[in-house]
């Protein structure tokens, strides 16, 4: 068999002895490690550790070779092929930047997923999304059971592509607790981010009645608490009073797009590990 190269990452209560025997079961499977990096988190005791490894073994080759350092340290663990494109589902509503972005650098080979659909709660982004190639439903939101219909084709179509990402690329509707939960771990969200933090609508306009000097973007995990997920990327840009509403959206959009990108490689990747609230990167 020709070898394969791997991605293995992992979590357990700290100890002594986890990379030895890592190490050791991939070793015994002929593995060759060709990356690693590790973190002992003092907030929580836990141990996280990320590496990739080359060998002719075949996955469950190399699982069974894992399997007694899995039970002896409780690992919560994944394995999967290096560089293979994450199963991705895009929520929107009308605003296309992001998406543009995603669908773009998708068909560039510079983002590792695969976006198989889109749904939106407005058809307007229908065009964008059939340019390059890819399908798009759209369901208008109006009352709470056209919500739940919406939510119930969200879980539909996670069943029906195999989807293991879920990206809201600037997609304006809260999502229930019930689906935050189903979606628990593979749901990142993009939002702007000002200080102070303006909310509601025409933000850049209130961003520049108040003369911010900072703004950007934050990308997270969807959870029931409102915009209160564990953080996986920001980034900021310094503006001044020369800003007018329309420059400060245009550079904030960029910010948008270009966190959101970089959260979701890194989670194609499998480089974001949670630790309570806060995520662990291994770039």
């Amino acid at each position: 068999m020709a070898s394969q190269h791997w991605v293995l990452s992992l979590s357990c209560q700290d100890q002594p002895g986890i990379v030895h025997a890592v190490s050791g079961a991939i070793v015994s499977a002929r593995g060759n490690i060709t990356e690693s990096q590790q973190f002992s988190s003092a907030d929580t005791g836990r141990f996280f550790l990320r590496l990739q490894l080359q060998t002719d073994a075949a996955r469950e080759e190399v699982l069974a070779a894992l399997q007694p350092v899995i039970a002896r340290f409780g690992l919560s663990w994944q394995l999967d092929q290096v560089g293979r494109r994450k199963r991705t589902l895009v929520l929107v509503s009308t605003a296309g930047h992001c998406l543009n972005d995603l669908l773009f650098r998708q068909r560039s080979g510079q983002l590792p997923v695969e976006i198989p659909l889109v749904l939106g709660n407005h058809a307007v982004l229908g065009d964008l999304a059939a340019f390059y190639g890819v399908a798009f439903e759209s369901r208008r939101i109006t009352d709470a059971d056209s919500r739940t219909d919406f939510e119930r084709r969200v879980l539909e179509a996670v069943d029906e592509h195999d989807i293991e990402l879920v990206v809201l690329a600037r997609y304006m509707q809260i999502l229930s607790p019930e689906l935050c939960e189903k979606l628990r771990g593979r749901a990142v969200n993009i939002h702007h981010s000002f200080l102070p933090g303006f909310k509601g609508a025409n933000p850049y306009k209130q961003a520049h009645a108040r003369g911010v000097k900072l703004i950007g973007a934050t990308a997270h995990f969807v959870t029931s608490d409102l915009d209160e997920g564990p953080i996986i990327e920001q980034n900021v840009v310094r503006v001044d009073h020369a800003a007018t509403p329309a420059e400060l959206m245009s550079i904030g959009q960029d910010e948008e797009c270009r966190t959101l990108r970089q959260a979701v490689t890194w989670l194609a990747e499998d480089r974001v590990l949670l630790d309570g609230a806060r995520t662990i990167i291994f770039r």
